[in-house]
């Protein structure tokens, strides 16, 4: 079982280069098989979740070829059929995706109900709203979601929250529906306005992304494009809060500091320094900074994939915290593992109290979900001595060499899988 292993202490000073936002990618990879073209993606994470997905466009018959390691072209025209292996979608949350780019380009979609981490209750029940309101019959049976229709007729869809899911597999699928399509009180979110502009560069009609309304004009195919993602807004912000948890200074590139906004503005609260470029934020963490209060909202509020990074370095801070999680209702999973390193944070319901501790402690801990593993990490680099964090596999799946990249900012990490490993980083790191 792999295992990252650090040793703490040592502030994080360097650069680092932001890749390709992973969740852009999985809605534009889906939303690919919409055309019989080539379609060239660049700038495309080399993450599980994207492996993932890639496999499963693969088993349906698309055409795969990766041109580089960041580079994909994908094919359409070859897929001979409409229902999605359980076996890949079980892995990840996006499967979903899959429902609205086949029943846009197919009229028709039989795709598992998705898996991904264990951090809350996250229903369909708003896409599958939308696709009915589209003309398709939805039924779920034995943990298959089928949508079938003969046309799909444009609507006007009121979402009872702004759901980013729901938000791009309607979007997807309306894409290829007859008339115009309305989508009221619709998800921000920079992912989102990447695939509108995606399916837009393939000769899709979409307009209003980023705004609470989206309005959607039905074409009758889409064609192929070259198109590059978004840079990671959450793997920039992670980046961010090691800078602040270990006092260090780091720049992270290639991000659009617009998008980081949000995490840049409660870092610079708590007494970080924060430099914006053109491309590039450089955060300078400081040695007394203080307690702050945080709502994870909606974009372009702070967001909820970067509350546990967040909630780490409020937690090496003066005075006490107030964090409030308003998206998910089973975030705090990390709490408890934060806890053995000596961390001060009581929860109540949806709300963390976190009490500044002087410093941290190594410990082996384990990563519940994606983003707190991140956190844990962080905390790791933080603390004083070594920390080991298991169940690695939920970091890998959004994190492309997360370690190495550490490691350029002067971080002692190491990945490893046997216990002689693990003694042989001790042996070396001192």
């Amino acid at each position: 079982m792999e295992q990252y292993i650090m040793k703490g202490g040592n502030p994080l000073a360097g650069e680092v280069l932001i890749g390709g936002a992973k969740n852009a990618a999985l809605g534009i990879l889906a939303a690919a098989l919409m055309t019989d073209e080539d379609v060239v993606i660049e700038n495309l994470p080399d993450v599980n979740d994207i492996n993932v997905v890639l496999e499963a466009i693969s088993a349906i018959g698309a055409s795969v070829v990766r041109i580089d390691r960041h580079t994909v072209k994908i094919n359409g025209e070859s897929i001979h059929g409409v229902s999605v292996d359980d076996e890949y979608m079980r892995k990840i949350r996006a499967s979903y995706y899959f429902i609205g780019a086949l029943l846009g380009k197919y009229k028709s979609a039989s795709v598992p109900l998705p898996g991904g981490c264990n951090i809350g209750s996250r229903p369909i029940d708003l896409h599958i709203k939308g696709f009915r309101a589209l003309g398709a019959r939805v039924e779920i049976e034995h943990g298959v979601v089928m949508a079938h229709a003969i046309d799909l007729v444009g609507c006007h869809i009121y979402l009872d929250k702004a759901s980013v899911g729901a938000t791009i597999n309607i979007m997807m699928a309306a894409s290829l529906a007859e008339g115009q399509t309305i989508i009221e009180n619709v998800a921000k979110e920079p992912h989102v306005v990447d695939v509108a502009n995606f399916l837009n560069s393939m000769g899709a009609n979409i307009k209003g992304a980023g705004t609470d309304v989206i309005r959607i004009r039905g074409v009758r195919r889409l064609h192929g494009t070259e198109y590059s993602i978004i840079p990671d807004q959450i793997e920039a912000g992670t980046f961010m809060c090691a800078a602040a948890a270990t006092r260090g200074d780091v720049t992270v590139r290639n991000v659009i500091p617009k998008h980081l906004e949000s995490i840049s503005a409660k870092l610079t609260e708590i007494g970080c320094e924060v430099v914006e470029f053109d491309d590039a934020v450089r955060v300078v963490g400081k040695p007394n900074q203080t307690r702050t209060n945080v709502n994870t909202q909606y974009y372009p509020g702070f967001p909820t994939d970067m509350q546990p990074q967040m909630t780490v370095a409020l937690a090496l801070a003066d005075g006490t915290s107030i964090v409030t999680e308003n998206i998910f209702d089973n975030r705090f999973g990390y709490v408890d593992e934060l806890s053995r390193m000596g961390a001060r944070i009581q929860v109540e319901g949806d709300v963390a109290i976190v009490t500044g501790v002087e410093r941290l402690t190594g410990a082996q801990v384990n990563a519940p979900d994606l983003r707190a593993g991140a956190a844990l990490v962080i905390a790791g680099l933080a603390a004083d001595g070594y920390t080991v964090v298991d169940k690695i596999g939920y970091i890998q799946r959004g994190y492309e060499d997360f370690e190495g990249k550490l490691r350029g900012l002067g971080a002692a990490i190491e990945k490893v899988d046997s216990e002689k490993e693990a003694m042989k980083f001790r042996l070396k790191a001192g």
